[in-house]
Order: C-alpha cells, then sequence, then structure tokens
C-alpha cells in the first residue's frame, strides 16, 4: 500500500444511494486493503420512491457482475422502453419518449429531417411510429435486444422498474459479502479538525466513535455532513422547476402491465405511474404553491388503476444542488448532493455518475484540491443539463388550465436551454454540450412530442426521390410493428423468465 493511500471509508447513510455507494467501492477498492463502513438507523427512514431508471442502470448492474434474472426477481422488477407522457404541452397530447431513436439515419440524416419533409407533403403519419421502442410499448410486447444486432432488426435499448427498498436490501448483501461492515446507528456528533475543516470523526448516539479517510454523505435532503457540517450552500432552481412536493402511494397491480413509465400532466404538476410485479408505483408531483396538499393528495387518489395499498406519504423538496459535492474529505452522493425532480428518473442515474466520477478520480489522503475542483466542475455541468432537459418538459406547452402552465410558459429559460429551443427552431438539429445525460434522441422527441418544429427540413433530404422516400419510411413504420408482433408480452415475459420467486411459488399452486 503507497503511504498515502485511503486506508478506510465511512459512509453515512443506507437506502439506494447508500448501498449503491458500497457495492461499487467493495466492487473497485476490494484488493487495495481499504476499510469500507456504511452507518445507518433503521429509526431513520428512506425517501424510497425511485422506481424508474434510465438504460445506464443496466452499465452499473454490468459492471458489479450482477445477473439480470435475479435482479429482476429479487425486486420485483419489471421493463421500461421509455416514457410515455400524456396532456402534456396541451391536453389530449400523447408522445412516448424512448431509449431509442426513430430509427436508422437515412444517408446520414436523422430520420425526424426525412418524416418532416413528408409531413409538408401531407403524410399524417405519427412520428413516434418510427420508433421501435414506441412501438413494442404501445403494444405491450418486450423481449431484450439480442447481443448481436441483426439485419433489419431495428435498435433499441431499455432500463428497469424495481423497488428501491428491495434494491438496496440486494446491493447490501452484495456489498456485505464483499467485506463491507454495517454499524446500526444514529449520528450525535461531527468531530473536524480546526486547521483545515476536514472530518475527522462521526459520534453515534452508543458512543461509538468512527474514525475514516474518506466520508461520503448518503444522508438525503438532511445532507448532515456536506451541508450542514460544512455548511455547503444549496442553489436552488425553484424558480425554473416549481414543483416542490410529491405525494407517493403504492396501488394493486393493474391489468396492463406496460413496459414504460406514465407521466400525465395535471392542472398543478404530473402523476407517475409505475407497474412492478406485485404492484404498481405512484406519485402526484406538484407545486404547492397552486394547490393545497389535500388536494393533491386527492388528485393521486383519484386517477389510481387499483386498490390503496398504503396511505399516502408526503416529500417536500427543493429541485437543485449543493454548491460543491466534494470538499475536504467529504463527498455527497444522492440526495445530500443535490435533487432532480423525479419527472426523468434522475435520481438513481446522478447517483450513478457520481460514483463512476469518484472511482475515476479516486483521492489518495492529499485530497489534491485540482481534482477536487474538476469532480465539482463535472458534477455542476452534469446536473445543468439534466435541469435544462427538465424544464423543457414544462416551457413548452400550451396549457391554460392552471396558474403552473401560465407560470411556467410565461418565465425567462437559462441562456443554455434557449439556445438548443432556438437552434432546433431553426435547422432540426440539437445543440449538445459537454456532460449531456441526454442525448439527440432524446431531445428530438421531447422537442416534437411537444410541439416544437423546426422551421425546415435538412435540405439534403431532397436528394431522395419523393415517390422512394414514402415506400422507404413506410417500410419502416411496417416493420416496427410486424416485428414488435412477434414479441411476447411483457406479462408473459417476466412470467417465462423472472417472476419473481414467492410469486412464482403462488402461481405453481
Amino acid at each position: 500500500m503507497q503511504s498515502n493511500q485511503i486506508r478506510s471509508v465511512v459512509i453515512l447513510g443506507g437506502g439506494t444511494a447508500g448501498w449503491m455507494s458500497a457495492a461499487v467501492l467493495a466492487r473497485f477498492l476490494g484488493k487495495l486493503d481499504i476499510d469500507i463502513r456504511l452507518v445507518e438507523s433503521e429509526q431513520i427512514g428512506t425517501v424510497g420512491v425511485g422506481e424508474g431508471t434510465v438504460p445506464i442502470i443496466r452499465e452499473f448492474n454490468g459492471v458489479l457482475g450482477i445477473d439480470e434474472r435475479e435482479f429482476i426477481r429479487r425486486t420485483q422488477g419489471s421493463f421500461k422502453l421509455g416514457i410515455a407522457f400524456r396532456d402534456w404541452g396541451h391536453k389530449g397530447n400523447r408522445f412516448f419518449h424512448p431509449f431509442g431513436d426513430f430509427g436508422e439515419y437515412i444517408e446520414g440524416i436523422s430520420p425526424h429531417h426525412h418524416w418532416m419533409k413528408l409531413r409538408k407533403l401531407g403524410n399524417t403519419t405519427p412520428i413516434d411510429d418510427y420508433c421501435f421502442s414506441q412501438v413494442a410499448a404501445k403494444k405491450g410486447r418486450f423481449a431484450p435486444p439480442p447481443r448481436e444486432m441483426q439485419p433489419g432488426l431495428p435498435s433499441y435499448s431499455y432500463a428497469y422498474h424495481f423497488d428501491a427498498a428491495l434494491y438496496a436490501q440486494f446491493l447490501r448483501e452484495y456489498a456485505e459479502q464483499r467485506g463491507v461492515k454495517r454499524s446500526e446507528g444514529k449520528v450525535a456528533d461531527i468531530e473536524q479538525r480546526g486547521e483545515d475543516g476536514f472530518i475527522r470523526a462521526l459520534k453515534l448516539e452508543d458512543g461509538t466513535r468512527l474514525e475514516a479517510d474518506l466520508f461520503i454523505d448518503c444522508s438525503g435532503f438532511r445532507s448532515l455532513l456536506l451541508g450542514r457540517s460544512m455548511k455547503t450552500d444549496f442553489i436552488d432552481w425553484s424558480h425554473w422547476l416549481p414543483c416542490d412536493r410529491a405525494v407517493t402511494a403504492p396501488c394493486a397491480k393493474a391489468e396492463e402491465f406496460s413496459p414504460y413509465t406514465t407521466a400525465t400532466a395535471l392542472e398543478a404538476g404530473w402523476q407517475w405511474r409505475i407497474p412492478l410485479q406485485h404492484r404498481t408505483g405512484n406519485g402526484h408531483v406538484y407545486c404547492s404553491r397552486f394547490i393545497s396538499d389535500e388536494d393533491a393528495e386527492q388528485a393521486l387518489r383519484d386517477n389510481l388503476d387499483g386498490e390503496l395499498l398504503a396511505e399516502p406519504n408526503l416529500l417536500r423538496f427543493s429541485t437543485g444542488h449543493r454548491e460543491v459535492f466534494w470538499k475536504n474529505n467529504c463527498i455527497a452522493i444522492g440526495l445530500s448532493a443535490g435533487f432532480m425532480e423525479p419527472l426523468e428518473s434522475t435520481s438513481i442515474q446522478l447517483i450513478q455518475t457520481g460514483l463512476a466520477r469518484l472511482i475515476e478520480m479516486f483521492p489518495d489522503r492529499n485530497f489534491d484540491p485540482i481534482i477536487t475542483a474538476e469532480y465539482n466542475r463535472v458534477g455542476r455541468l452534469e446536473f445543468e443539463r439534466i435541469r435544462d432537459f427538465l424544464i423543457l418538459h414544462y416551457c413548452a406547452g400550451q396549457r391554460d388550465d392552471g396558474e403552473l402552465w401560465h407560470y411556467c410558459r410565461n418565465m425567462p429559460l437559462p441562456d443554455s436551454l434557449q439556445h438548443k429551443i432556438d437552434v432546433f427552431k431553426s435547422s432540426g438539429r440539437v445543440a449538445l454540450g459537454a456532460e449531456e445525460s441526454y442525448r439527440e434522441p432524446s431531445w428530438r422527441a421531447m422537442f416534437l412530442g411537444l410541439g416544437i418544429y423546426p422551421q425546415r427540413y435538412d435540405p439534403m433530404v431532397d436528394k431522395i426521390p419523393q415517390e422512394a422516400l414514402r415506400k422507404k419510411m413506410a417500410k419502416r413504420v411496417e416493420n416496427n410493428y410486424r416485428i414488435a408482433e412477434t414479441l411476447p408480452s411483457h406479462q408473459d415475459f417476466i412470467n417465462r423468465h423472472l417472476l419473481a420467486t414467492h410469486q412464482k411459488i403462488a402461481t405453481e399452486k
């Protein structure tokens, strides 16, 4: 071991963020003789509503060597091809944000340009029909794409829905089997060095004292280490993303077991629906300035598609992030670093990318400030790019049935988002910046789904004769529907391969 190598790490907080952190450190630091300890209290609840993910979660599980089928069974999971948006932009509007594009490029040009030309010629085929993910989702079909692409098979990706509490338990077993130690208890005091403010130790209520070289703050919204102890300010983006509360509740599993998340816009916010094997997760995200908690809860109850399984839970939050994510020998991961409202399932994504940067820039006991600054710079950019993507969902609409939508439609936008909108309106191109979590297909899907159309299509499209283009694009839609029909239903795929163990036993009886 090098003389300055980190010798010990303490993770404060369990839940998804804490046990994802423990699992990653166990995986990458396991052979370095570094003591890893996680501290949590069963008396402190976790948020536990982050049941939707984006495709990079598969990379996370893959790096840990987790078998997908075991993971799905253990977490009561299901599959996600994207998000179905309902009533966004205007009432009655329906569109899909897929984990895939609108088909392959044609002669190097994005397919949405070809669609725009056909639209100008009077073709009324919805843009979503060119996306295989959307067609399969609409039909309730799912199977993973083959590991090696086959000619004629559309490319697509997928993510998961799962029970966040079960996932944390699953990762706890993984981490403890690889040497992570767990301590039960609540923090009574945080010792800091007087000369530089570094954390020296955590004191628990039972008198236990835990020293470490590196501390990872996974204490949730409380941000006990980075926020409270190190007094790191919170950058509040509520003026751009004004929803500040969510009321959540599980309901009985509905007959429709969809391979996608549903996000339905309501008068003062929106509601999610996430199908799991044993229940459906629901939540109403809203702005408390424009609706009372009581009315928000009633709106959630009114829009459930199954029997309520537990009393609704109210969460309060502000969208934004800590001024820095890494200060001295403390790094915040998860809600303690910041929070983006759950519209695009970014919470677990931000945990994952924060951990990836930590491993990439893992410090020694000198804690070089240059590395710390770079970690913070990249993290700040990532948050800002996601912020802009989320704001787009709200600001582009024409709904006139609520004060929230009026406010969002008229608020000044960040310059970075306004630039993206202007470029897309002008040319149909997406002006991506550094550290973009969402690539061109995602931005295109949202722009077009919300009714933001370019003034013109790429002039290179005109190289293709009109009739040839019509036939080519019609064939693409035909293939999407034909191939989707060959896939099993989402429920059948789960039943055959991935039914949770106790459900499988009950079914066999």
